[in-house]
């Protein structure tokens, strides 16, 4: 079942579309800049990548038929039941009925629903995470051209405590001496304890078809300096995901949430280091800040509390 909406950050669903603080998301600024799909219907939304879905809607989770029509769904087999909300009860509500639905129910949403999960068992214990400190810096990467991630890293740049590498398309699209410098004076700068800001620049309309590309060639870079990662930051899905995958981690051990949206945890793979992601349009201006602040005391202390 599909849940999309996030209350905290100003998500939810209504009529199987997502909306972002009151608006329709293909009106905001966001859609026409990262979209890749003609519209915003979950339902065709998952229809191009060959799912069958079904609409689900408020009424219906709020008024007591959601378990029922949950279940029908799952019998019906290989149908993804989209599921309106709007308050982080009606999250409860769907993790709730969802659990009864059937033993094989699969859970897809944002940090809003894997927070009404957690809140169905919080009797288990779990002892403070403690990791070996680190004498590198905190490498942070902003890939996303939304604007609470371009203003995150302008700010952060302008408390003059990290090492900003802008790096533009070309540079990052051509296996060139301009990239293998900034690798090197990226690595330098990890090793001797100092923090970075790697940030890919893109100017006027970009090609958002390029952003693999371009991700791909930036992970490629920085693979030189994974050994001198003392933390890691990105912002950006599609960002993360390709630097971590080439730096051989394969998981993440979750250990809290920093703000909403912001999960800060524990890389798994042959790279242990701490490290917190974020959607490139969570936050605001002063994200970046926070998270490198964090992640500083994390890997200085050896420890996450």
């Amino acid at each position: 079942m599909l849940a999309a909406a996030f209350p905290a950050t100003g998500r939810t669903t209504s009529g199987g579309r997502i909306r972002v603080k009151g608006r329709a998301l293909e009106e905001t600024d966001l859609w026409r800049r990262d979209h890749t799909y003609p519209n915003a219907d979950l339902v065709d939304v998952l229809a191009t990548a060959g799912a069958r879905s079904e609409k689900v809607a408020l009424a219906a989770v709020r008024n007591g038929e959601l378990k029922a029509i949950l279940a029908r769904l799952a019998s019906a087999g290989d149908i993804v039941s989209i599921c309106d909300a709007e308050t982080d009860h009606d999250l409860r509500l769907i993790a709730e009925a969802g659990l009864c639905a059937s033993p094989a129910s699969v859970f897809i949403g944002s940090a809003g629903l894997a927070h009404a999960l957690a809140r169905l068992d919080i009797t288990e214990s779990v002892e403070p995470l403690r990791i070996p400190t680190s004498k590198f810096g905190t490498l942070t990467v902003v890939g996303s051209l939304a604007d609470a991630s371009r203003s995150a890293a302008l700010r952060l740049n302008s408390t003059g405590t990290v090492a900003h590498f802008p790096v533009g398309p070309d540079t990052l699209r051509d296996n060139n001496a301009v990239r293998a410098k900034i690798a090197a004076n990226v690595k330098e700068r990890l090793a001797e304890g100092g923090d970075v800001l790697v940030e890919i620049t893109m100017n006027g309309f970009p090609d958002m078809s390029l952003g693999p590309t371009l991700v791909a060639g930036l992970a490629e870079a920085l693979e030189t300096a994974v050994p001198v990662i003392g933390a890691f930051a990105a912002t950006g899905g599609e960002t993360a995901a390709a630097l971590l995958s080439r730096f051989g981690v394969n998981g993440i051990r979750l250990v809290e949430e920093i703000e909403p949206g912001v999960a800060l945890g524990l890389t798994i793979g042959s790279l242990s280091i701490p490290i917190a992601t974020k959607a490139g349009a969570f936050g605001d201006e002063h994200s970046l800040v926070r998270i490198n602040e964090r992640l500083r005391a994390v890997r200085t202390r050896g420890s996450f509390i």
